[in-house]
């Protein structure tokens, strides 16, 4: 059996990769540097600019992971639809797509949402893992650094704004449990239930680190100006709006009828767990 992940070299595809490669499953592995070396993976240079790479990667394939990579929305919606046209065509046993956080609402539209919805149209046998937030996104410099420096968390939510928040691990453990159950499709929540808060990781963080941390919310630009070197300022001006318009919102947190504890009896980590997976 061949899966074929796409950002095999990135924080996502990484994991999922070296999960399955610790089962001795046939990897190949999905990316744009023709030169790029993945441990247990053959390498495949594909672009998602190009419907005939994509096309051949996905062709024979068990299952496909995928995911869109932040970017331009233009761009990620070209992407979406060239993923499905080779989808469409290559017809893989079975694709998952994890959403990253973006939202697969119709109504709010977007590449994610295009994405999805062409999935559950394809005729493709698929799986959408729906995360809200990633406990990743809290070893941004601006983020640990504080931690570490100040004792402060700084996050562009409320104090007590619940959410499932989920690990790139916890994506990956879901990824190759969704292969091997081919019964399980549609969209699959992956995250803490019930939803904490952000005193809530302080206090984890604290634990972990053996001094005081206090949760400090920060405003959407603030948060836009510290990932903006990392992403580039389209990017991190799409991510301040999207946390501006989640201030609206009473939290993100995973419905329990279609989580991954409750379809795959798979138990996300605890922010504690985590972080000394983590080795922080």
């Amino acid at each position: 059996m061949t899966y074929v992940i796409h950002g095999a070299t990135g924080a996502q595809g990484a994991h999922v990769v070296a999960a399955l490669a610790a089962e001795g499953k046939s990897v190949t592995a999905v990316t744009r540097n023709t030169d790029a070396v993945v441990d247990g993976a053959r390498v495949v240079a594909a672009s998602y600019s190009s419907v005939t790479d994509l096309t051949d990667a996905y062709r024979g394939a068990d299952g496909v992971f995928v995911h869109l990579p932040v970017g331009a929305e233009e761009n990620r919606l070209a992407f979406a639809n060239n993923i499905l046209a080779a989808v469409r065509t290559a017809r893989p046993a079975c694709v998952v797509f994890s959403t990253s956080g973006f939202p697969i609402d119709p109504a709010i539209g977007g590449a994610a949402a295009t994405l999805a919805a062409g999935l559950a149209d394809s005729g493709v046998s698929h799986a959408v893992i729906a995360p809200e937030l990633y406990l990743e996104n809290l070893l941004m410099p601006y983020v640990i650094d504080s931690v570490r420096e100040r004792g402060v968390l700084p996050y562009p939510i409320r104090a007590d704004f619940p959410v499932s928040w989920a690990s790139h691990l916890d994506i990956a453990d879901v990824a190759v449990a969704l292969f091997e159950r081919p019964d399980v499709t549609g969209v699959v929540g992956v995250g803490q239930y019930p939803a904490i808060t952000g005193p809530d990781l302080a206090e984890a963080f604290a634990a972990r680190l053996g001094r005081d941390v206090a949760f400090g919310p920060i405003s959407p630009d603030e948060f836009r100006t510290s990932v903006a070197p990392l992403i580039g300022e389209g990017p991190a001006a799409g991510i301040a709006e999207a946390y501006r318009a989640m201030s609206a919102m009473p939290g993100r947190s995973i419905a329990p009828e279609n989580s991954a504890q409750k379809l795959l009896d798979i138990t996300p980590r605890t922010t504690t767990q985590w972080l000394e997976d983590m080795g922080l």
